[in-house]
């Protein structure tokens, strides 16, 4: 198997803070690759520092000659004014040419710039790109590629930079949260492509499903340092645990050796006279393992819900539409009392604006909202933080608060204790927002939300930014949430693990009521398609069988009398046909001769289309001129 990459003692500091040391891993041809860390521990780095935008401390990354390389960011910097082909096509000129030359040919109607257009197509190959850029992008949600990348939501952007590596064909993709504000067909669609392409790959996800699926090897950053489990995510899980019970359990054995190290060292100095300078050396040596913190830093959701009476919301014939785009159409539905829903359907088919109306951020075009009156809404919008980014952690908070009481008064917290809860140290706490990572952004926004003890969460893609261990700590703070929650999600494990029921958004305002979570509302519709699907072929070969029967039996029938003859009016029709189609062809003809003198041609855009129109004429006239001759 051929070596594509091949990392040695790798190293990356921040200042005093080492982010990871002497990472040392290599990747190989068709290898599947999941790096899996906390927020900050150094994930979009080292794939930054491998993909070559960013510098290293020291070590080496040696690659194949020629490999190419293909790199997905984070939050991709694509620029405005291109327009999604463009975008695409970047970097190969003769193939961005061609595809433009053909589409304006075709506006035009010019058929000499056609030709030359077409030629052009054929020469680059440009045909089968074409293709491939309007599948890829119909499959990640994306229509239009005359629309400029300004015009588009950072989801659509996301998308079209996807789309835009894959296509550069790479040997090697390197991908930084590729799921982050896809939907959830997109995700299935990215998975299987990755699974089944012949590419090696190394991405940074926190898709639990995506990765248990995909990867065949997980990387993990932790104290910085890297472990490598040669499995997938559900095997990483196992082995994970094994290697933090051994290493604690090596920790507990050099500390009990310390201790006694430690009353030797504690003797009186000329006890020690002529013994050996190893054992002193081996002293300090077992003092910095022993100093080592095995200890989770977590985030801590001790935070419960305010009290929630028996009476939620109820949704009385709810319409809501913008123009012709209908998002709910007679939606009723009566909340119960720490029900949890998860709502799930395609981008643009109303997720987010279904929230806003319940909250009442949207108004509706008919029908009512019943809201109890202990109902106090958290809201976790997928927007993201609406702070001052100019401002620093601890100021915005304290602005929300002077002092954070939970747990219906049970706890009290200034704003700098509540949001170490959150990871922040008092150092963290400093920092500007605007110079926050994605996932500290997430937590503090998450922090501001909970820090008012809602009683009902409304929680807008949750999971974007949040590493797999916050997404677990925040599953469990939501499985025993003793309140109401809606939960948008494109993160399958985590409605899996989470909802009772889900509402599906069909579109045209549809809603259907699914019990059980994603996973069991996927199985019962592939079930439903594949049943569809038996169905039809069934019906298939049913008519196919009956029109074989009849074929049989119009052969075997014995001929008894001679096919009637035209009517009078039949055989007018037919010689006035006979004569149409005769200058039909001649003009026809005419035309071509023209087109292919090679000498201007005046008014080209009618001619072609008359033309067109010709040849559709003489199809169907020739299709009634046969059905008569045969009866003549």
């Amino acid at each position: 198997m051929a070596i594509f990459l091949q990392i040695e003692n790798l190293t990356k500091s921040y200042g005093d803070r080492l982010l990871f040391g002497d990472v040392t891993f290599g990747i190989n041809e068709g290898d599947k690759i999941g790096l899996i860390a906390k927020n900050g521990m150094g994930k979009t780095t080292l794939l930054r520092c491998i993909a070559g935008l960013e510098p290293y401390d020291s070590g080496n990354i040696t690659a194949r000659t020629g490999l190419k390389i293909g790199y997905l960011e984070q939050t991709p910097s694509l620029q405005p004014e291109l327009s999604v082909l463009e975008t695409c096509v970047t970097g190969n000129k003769p193939l961005l040419e061609a595809i433009k030359a053909y589409e304006t040919a075709l506006e035009g109607g010019n058929m000499e710039e056609l030709t030359s257009a077409t030629e052009k197509m054929d020469a680059t190959q440009a045909w089968d790109y074409e293709d491939r850029l309007k599948q890829m992008l119909t499959q990640l949600g994306v229509a239009d590629l005359n629309q400029t990348v300004g015009q588009l939501s950072g989801g659509q952007r996301k998308r079209v930079a996807l789309a835009k590596v894959i296509l550069e064909e790479p040997q090697l993709i390197i991908l930084d949260e590729p799921t982050n504000h896809l939907d959830i067909p997109s995700i299935e669609w990215l998975e299987s492509y990755l699974k089944r392409a012949r590419v090696a790959l190394l991405m940074v996800t926190h898709d639990r499903y995506f990765l248990d699926r995909v990867c065949d090897q997980i990387l993990e950053i932790d104290l910085t340092q890297l472990f490598s489990y040669s499995g997938n995510y559900a095997y990483y899980l196992r082995k994970r645990q094994e290697r933090v019970e051994a290493m604690g359990a090596e920790l507990a054995k050099v500390k009990n050796t310390l201790r006694k190290e430690q009353e030797w060292m504690n003797r009186q100095p000329q006890a020690r006279t002529g013994k050996a300078k190893y054992r002193i050396d081996a002293f300090y040596d077992l003092k910095q393992r022993a100093a080592v913190d095995l200890r989770e830093r977590n985030v801590d959701l001790s935070v419960k819900s305010s009290y929630i009476g028996n009476k939620i919301f109820e949704a009385r014939n709810i319409c809501k539409s913008f123009g012709d785009k209908v998002i709910l159409r007679d939606f009723s539905y009566t909340f119960a009392r720490y029900e949890k829903v998860g709502i799930v359907g395609k981008n643009g088919v109303g997720k987010s604006t279904f929230i806003k109306l319940l909250q009442g951020i949207l108004p509706s075009d008919s029908g009512t909202w019943d809201i109890g009156e202990t109902v106090r809404f958290g809201y976790y919008n997928q927007d993201g933080i609406d702070f001052n980014p100019n401002k620093k952690v601890i100021d915005a908070i304290t602005e929300i608060a002077e002092e954070v009481v939970v747990n219906d008064g049970a706890a009290r917290f200034s704003p700098s204790q509540f949001l170490q809860h959150f990871l922040f140290t008092p150092q963290d706490q400093q920092k500007l927002i605007a110079k926050l990572s994605g996932g500290e952004r997430s937590r503090l926004y998450l922090a501001s939300v909970l820090m008012r003890s809602p009683n009902f969460l409304i929680l807008d893609e949750p999971t974007n930014d949040l590493d797999i261990v916050t997404l677990g700590i925040l599953e469990d703070y939501l499985a025993n949430f003793k309140g109401c929650a809606i939960i948008i999600s494109h993160d399958r494990y985590f409605l899996d693990n989470i909802v009772d029921h889900i509402f599906v958004l069909e579109g045209d305002g549809i809603v259907k009521d699914f019990p059980g979570g994603y996973t069991d509302y996927r199985d019962w519709k592939q079930a439903r398609e594949e049943e569809e699907k038996a169905l039809k072929a069934k019906e298939e070969e049913k008519q196919r069988k009956n029109q074989q029967d009849t074929a049989a039996s119009t052969r075997q029938k014995p001929v008894t009398q001679r096919p009637p003859k035209l009517s009078f009016k039949e055989r007018k029709e037919y010689e006035s046909l006979t004569e149409e189609l005769e200058k039909i062809n001649a003009e026809i003809a005419s035309l071509e001769a023209e087109f292919n003198s090679g000498q201007p041609i005046g008014d080209i855009s009618e001619k072609s289309r008359r033309y067109n129109e010709l040849k559709e004429i003489l199809d169907e006239k020739e299709m009634r001129w046969l059905e008569l001759s045969e009866l003549a």
